[in-house]
Formats: structure tokens, sequence, C-alpha cells
């Protein structure tokens, strides 16, 4: 099974997952990316016996991008605090099918899940089982038809990022769970986790990993509009 990894040292490990992959298992059965880690290191180190991979953060199914896990509980328990304390930032990038109002901003809302549904509703402050949930976002290019938002989500809810945008009129392109016209051919929706920063818990290192974004022309494309800014 291949994984597809873009960090590793002795305490952590990072892959830029694929939409359609699963961070923990679920009713369908597929083997989550823990498995898949396990039996990837296994066979580098041509380890016997179990291997330890410890799920720090998940991302959603459709979702591509950015995963940490931990290859001892040591790490696992640290980058757990890091998470705790909100101090690891994560952007992620998503396509979204209409242009914000402002091309910066910061989001907040507060959200509660159905989880009957697998979903979550902006709803007032003070609902029972409603969550605070906070992010910024920069409008960074446009195509003739959709526009790229850089996002910087300041809590980790549930869907957060694609409940707060699709609140805005900013459907990401392809989820049809929170408005978008139709769906992606592939069944990703246009979110991806880009990168993330954070101080080592172990080494006590600035630490930062970069996801490429998915092989795929529209994402290829805004990549390199991005590109060009950065140059000027």
């Amino acid at each position: 099974m291949s994984v597809n990894v873009i960090y590793e040292d002795n305490h952590l490990i990072a892959v830029n997952k694929s939409s359609g992959d699963i961070t923990q298992g679920d009713k369908t059965g597929d083997t989550p990316l823990p498995d898949k880690i396990k039996l990837w290191l296994a066979k580098k180190y041509d380890k016997q016996g179990n291997v330890f991979c410890g799920v720090i953060h998940r991302l959603d199914r459709p979702t591509s991008g950015l995963v940490i896990f931990s290859k001892t509980s040591k790490a696992l328990s640290r980058m757990n605090e890091l998470f705790k304390k909100k101090e690891v930032q994560k952007v992620y990038w998503a396509i979204v099918e209409t242009k914000p109002e402002t091309p910066k901003g910061t989001l907040l809302n507060y959200l509660k899940k159905n989880k009957k549904q697998n979903k979550s509703y902006p709803v007032s402050k003070g609902t029972p089982e409603s969550k605070e949930a906070t992010l910024d976002y920069e409008l960074i290019a446009e195509s003739d038809r959709y526009f790229l938002l850089e996002v910087y989500p300041k809590t980790g809810r549930h869907h957060q990022i694609r409940t707060q945008l699709s609140n805005i009129g900013c459907v990401i392109k392809g989820d049809v769970k929170y408005g978008s016209r139709r769906s992606n051919k592939d069944g990703s929706i246009s979110l991806h986790a880009r990168k993330v920063n954070f101080i080592h818990p172990v080494k006590k290192e600035p630490v930062e990993i970069l996801a490429d974004v998915p092989n795929d022309p529209l994402w290829k494309w805004f990549e390199k509009e991005v590109e060009k800014t950065v140059d000027i």
C-alpha cells in the first residue's frame, strides 16, 4: 500500500493525503492511513511485530493534504499538547465558486454538529452543544470561474472551513454537502491542507512542512498563479 510521505524523523511522519483516504477507520471498512503507514514503516525498516503510528489530527475523507502522525507515544502526547495549546499553525487552500465580498477577513461563528447528517451548521451564540469557530482567510488568486482562498483556522471544529466559507456564500468547489453546484469527478472537494508550522516537540526546532497540491489541472494552474505573485 503506497503512502506519500513528505516528512519523517525518529518521532514524526507526515503524509500528503489523497482525497478518499481516511485517517480513521469507519463503517466502509477501507484501510485507514495509520494502517498503511504501519505497513510502510515495517517494510522500510524491516520491522517485525507491532509498529506504532499515533493519530494526532484528522482530515475529512474528501479533503486532500498534509496529515501528521507520531511514531512514538511520547511524540503523540507532546503533539497533542501543542494542538491543544493552539501552537500548531495550519494553512489550507480552498478553491471556491464565488468571490468573497472582502479579499481578506476573519470569520467567527458558533457551529453545531448534526451527527445524523454528519454536517455542521452555524447557530446563535449560546445554542446548546455549539462551539465557537474562528478562521482567517485571504483571496490569493482567481480564474474566470473560481477563486483560491488561503485559510488559517484558529480552531479545529467539525467541517469548520467548509461550513464557515459556505456561510458567506463561498462554497468550496465540489462540496455538494455544503451547497456546491456539482461534485468533482473524483469525489474530492477542492480543499487542501497546504502547510503546517510548529516547534518540534522533541528536538525543539522550528518545523515547516508543505504538501503539494493534487495533480489536477485547476489546482496546478492556481499553484502557478500564486508562484507568480511570490516571485514579483
